[in-house]
This record gives structure tokens, sequence and C-alpha cells, in this order.
């Protein structure tokens, strides 16, 4: 029988209160559920920064799963911290680490919605911190005609995310596609109609590859 991949996923935090009188780790069963089907091997992640390498030296991937929570901005240098933002520093501490350390070692990341902001960070980009207080609640994602996305994406699309979402200033390049990393986006595209408002447009997706490097 051939070795599963062992796929590690972080997990989130809450302090003492409901499910136990202890603080507690959560995981929604999907997706350990979601690896199993592809046919890794599932492993949760407490949160200790200090042994993110000895948990790597074990994985074949690493997913960093979201919550309802924020990156801290200082870490994507802002200089202000809108009164919506709230941090869990221990999480993202720990999230840090093990996802430098997966880029560094170049395993396959995959970031859901926080994960995925936590991601862009950690790759130098900044966030918005809420959406609502911007112009228009949306931004643009910009993808170079020379990264391998752009064959699946298209040149310049709006995108719109929930009250609370953080939208990422993603700058994809050719240098990132390399490494055997997924970034996924947690909001949709939008198309203006003939009218000038907007409608949803289908999602796009890819198939990525571990030949992408």
């Amino acid at each position: 029988m051939s070795r599963r991949p062992v796929i590690g996923l972080t997990l989130d935090s809450e302090a003492p209160g409901g499910y136990s009188k202890h603080p507690w780790y959560a995981l929604r069963e999907n997706y350990c559920a979601a690896v199993m089907r592809a046919g890794g091997l599932p492993v949760l992640l407490p949160h200790e920064p200090a042994v993110a390498g000895a948990y790597l030296d074990d994985l074949d991937g690493l997913v960093v799963t979201g919550g309802a929570f924020d990156v801290d901005p200082a870490l994507f240098g802002a200089a202000e911290r809108h009164a919506t933002v709230t941090t869990k520093d221990r999480r993202t501490a720990f999230e840090i680490a093990v996802t430098r350390g997966a880029v560094s070692r170049d395993l396959p990341v995959l970031g859901i919605c926080g994960g995925q902001q936590l991601l862009n960070v950690v790759l130098g980009g900044t966030l918005i911190q809420h959406l609502p207080a911007t112009s228009s609640g949306m931004c643009w994602i910009r993808v170079p005609p020379s990264a391998t996305l752009s064959s699946c994406w298209p040149p310049q699309m709006p995108s719109t995310g929930r009250s609370r979402s953080r939208a990422a200033r993603v700058a994809a390049s050719s240098n990132w596609v390399r490494r055997s990393l997924v970034v996924t986006l947690s909001w949709r595209a939008v198309a203006p109609n003939s009218a000038g408002s907007t409608s949803k447009a289908p999602p796009v997706t890819t198939k990525p590859s571990r030949s992408s490097k």
C-alpha cells in the first residue's frame, strides 16, 4: 500500500466557555474529510511556534485554515488599526512560523479564507482591513501576462468580499507559481452589466499540479 501524503491543518482556538471550561482548539470535520478523500492523511497542528520546524519535518503539505479573526495589521506594516479588527496572536504567530517554514522548504501550501490572507502577508503582501470603509467596497486583482495564473484568470477583474473580509492586494508573479503553492481567494468575481451595476460571474477554478514548480 502506498504511503499517504501527510497534510498538516492549522486549528482555530477559543477561550474557556461554550464547549469547555478550558481553552480549546476547533476545526470543522469537512477539512479532514476533504484531505482523506484526496488521498492524504490529515494531521492537526497545535499552536506551538517554537516547534513549527519539527511539525514540518513530518509533513508533505500544509493547509492554513480560516476563522472569525484578523491578521494583526502591524504584521503588514499598517500604521493604524481599524476598530473592527480582532486578533488571535498565538494562533497567528504559529501560522506565520509554520507557513514561512513550509514556503522555505517548497512544500505545497493551501490558504483558505483567513489562511489565504495570512499567506499573502507571509509573502510580503498587505491587506485592506475593512472593505466597507473603502470608497467602492471593491479591490482589483492584477495578474501579469507572464504569470502561469494568467492562463485561467482574466488580466484584470474586480473582487468583492463579505463585510468582515480583509481583501488581499495580490501580485501574482512567476516566482510564486514556480513554488508548490496554492493561493485561494475568499471572494467571487463580479462583472459589470449593461446598466453599469454588477452581477456575479462564475467562479474561476484551477487544478494545481506539483509539476508547476
